[in-house]
């Protein structure tokens, strides 16, 4: 085995242990809803795993009360907190703080709505604690918003990039690549869009357990072609990515799901969300390629060295997902 193939697997083994928490790196949502004269009903959910919740809470202005009790309650990888509020004056030109957010990598994702549907959103990142309620936001406000967001979370989401990745490897023609990646998102941008507008409704524990399989089948059709075996992934890749990737546009509406979506501009937010997803992609394929071609030397005991390397870390969260399912 060559110092390259020695290095990718040092790499891979080295980051296997933080893998695991794919897509637990979710942003905080805070939705205030005017819902009278100073009156507000507050929505505030906290990225969570198990037990762990984030530390990082709403402060509202002085001139705000709390007019009910805070009910708290859990929904998959989150905690959800409803409470109304009346605040003398108005919020308009107040400072609302997310106490503790500069300790943390957590970013939240603001959004405030008035009475006659004019909405604030706002992504605030853990240098930025605090935002002042203002003006509505422009749609170039809200589109930027979920780009960045798209765009990180796929750069963040391990296992999509771990399934793009062996795709790369299983695939040696430019032209076929090229399809096999336009089905790829065709596919999830099919299943993000059905998913999030309420058309198809699935559990995100079993769809998350199937796309760590969907790795360890492609990653595993990477080796049998390293043992000269072709089978009919290997003929028809763009097959399997379009299958696959409605699977993983479900992995992909369950993040924007549990992140949030302003009422009034649903088709505006999902739309972004979707560009920033693929700018992700693209720019991980191309620094890919890039890479490849650098190196020079990818030869197939390479691959297989990448392959058994990403199957290994995607059987893992296989078993681990799959147990969260059943317990």
């Amino acid at each position: 085995m060559n110092r390259f193939c020695a290095l990718i697997l040092c790499g891979l083994a080295a980051v296997a242990s933080t893998i695991a928490l794919a897509h637990e790196v979710r942003p905080a949502y805070l939705e205030i809803h005017e819902t009278g004269p100073e009156q507000y009903s507050i929505l505030w959910k906290r990225p969570a795993r198990g037990n762990a919740v984030a530390k990082i809470y709403v402060k509202l202005p002085q001139v705000c009360q709390d007019d009910s009790p805070r009910a708290s309650y859990g929904v998959a990888g989150a905690t959800v907190q409803r409470w109304s509020a009346s605040c003398a004056g108005g919020l308009a030109g107040q400072k609302i703080q997310i106490v503790g957010l500069e300790k943390t990598l957590i970013e939240t994702i603001m959004r405030f709505e008035r009475r006659n549907g004019a909405t604030q959103t706002l992504r605030l990142m853990s240098g930025q604690n605090s935002f002042v309620a203002a003006k509505p936001s422009s749609f170039s406000e809200v589109a930027g918003v979920y780009i960045l967001l798209g765009f990180e979370h796929i750069l963040l989401g391990f296992d999509h990039l771990c399934f793009v990745l062996a795709l790369l490897l299983l695939i040696a023609d430019v032209r076929r690549l090229i399809w096999s990646i336009t089905a790829f998102t065709v596919a999830h941008s099919l299943t993000l869009t059905a998913a999030t507008l309420g058309y198809v409704t699935t559990p995100s524990g079993p769809v998350e357990a199937l796309i760590a399989f969907s790795i360890v089948l492609v990653a595993a059709e990477v080796v049998s072609i390293g043992r000269g075996e072709v089978s009919i992934t290997a003929r028809y890749p763009w097959t399997v990515a379009f299958g696959f990737g409605l699977l993983h546009g479900l992995g992909f509406a369950g993040a924007l799901s549990k992140t949030g979506l302003p009422n009034d501009a649903i088709p505006t937010s999902l739309l972004f969300f979707n560009v920033g997803v693929e700018l992700g992609q693209l720019a991980f394929v191309a620094g890919t390629l890039v890479l490849f071609a650098a190196v020079r030397r990818i030869d197939m005991r390479v691959k297989m060295a990448i392959a058994y390397a990403i199957g290994v870390v995607a059987a893992y969260w296989s078993i681990e997902r799959t147990v969260d399912v059943i317990m």
